[in-house]
């Protein structure tokens, strides 16, 4: 099954036509990572898909759109995280993180019971839970990411959107997040995360490859063609080469 299907999408901004003829199902209970240039309409795509971007065609939400189900609800069913976000500096880490609640609050009530439950699990899988008391503006990049990923978690989410979900963050807590994603899709949630790191996203299960503002290929990460199409996207200055049973992405010199 698909957890989010595309049909002729475009988007224009002024007389430039940024995202051409996108049509793409992305499956359920899996992670889908989308690579390519900058300026490919990489973050535009993942706008689209979270509702953000205005654009022509249709994004459907299968699962979701087969029952009758309000806005709200579909907040509490697809989460966002976007790139390098800003404000609630004075806010502290665990209020940013209780913002992923909103969606399950009730009007002007008092956070719940579930909710700070909700919030201390996110907080304790980024790491960023012995910091709860400070303020976001306090934080290095790296820690104020690991905040914004709280963030989504707590959503407890279907389907996650991510955008450069690993800017700032050093390798050991890129490590984390793979781990992270990789729960979530043991739990059967939907991830798509749009990486500028190529050989972290050739550890997904799916690919789409962007060029131009059009879709090049979407397949297996395993798959030789696919790799065909990143290399090709990038001009061939990278190549694709298995090292310890991984795919992994070469610059070439």
């Amino acid at each position: 099954m698909n957890s989010i299907c595309t049909q002729d999408l475009a988007v224009v901004f002024g007389h430039k036509e940024v995202l051409s003829h996108i049509n793409i199902q992305i499956k359920k209970g899996v992670w889908t990572s989308i690579v390519g240039p900058n300026g490919s309409g990489k973050t535009t795509l993942l706008k689209v898909l979270a509702g953000l971007q205005a654009c022509k065609g249709a994004v459907t939400l299968p699962d979701f759109e087969a029952q009758d189900h309000s806005r709200l609800q579909k907040a509490q069913y697809l989460a966002w995280m976007g790139q390098e976000q800003t404000g609630g500096d004075d806010l502290s880490v665990y209020d940013v993180a209780m913002l992923g609640r909103i969606p399950h609050c009730s009007w002007l009530s008092a956070p719940s019971q579930q909710d700070h439950q909700s919030v201390k699990k996110a907080l304790q899988m980024t790491h960023a839970w012995d910091w709860r008391c400070r303020r976001l503006g306090e934080l290095s990049g790296g820690e104020r990411q690991r905040v914004l990923l709280a963030r989504v978690l707590a959503v407890e989410s279907e389907i996650v959107l991510m955008d450069e979900p690993l800017s700032h963050l050093d390798p050991p807590h890129q490590v984390d997040w793979l781990n992270l994603v990789k729960q979530l899709v043991a739990e059967h949630k939907t991830v798509v995360s749009v990486l500028h790191e190529v050989s972290m996203a050739l550890l997904a299960d799916e690919m789409l490859v962007m060029d131009q503002g059009q879709i090049q290929h979407q397949g297996l990460v395993t798959d030789r063609l696919t790799h065909q199409a990143i290399e090709r996207v990038f001009g061939n200055r990278i190549q694709i080469q298995q090292v310890a049973e991984r795919w992994i992405a070469l610059p070439l010199i």
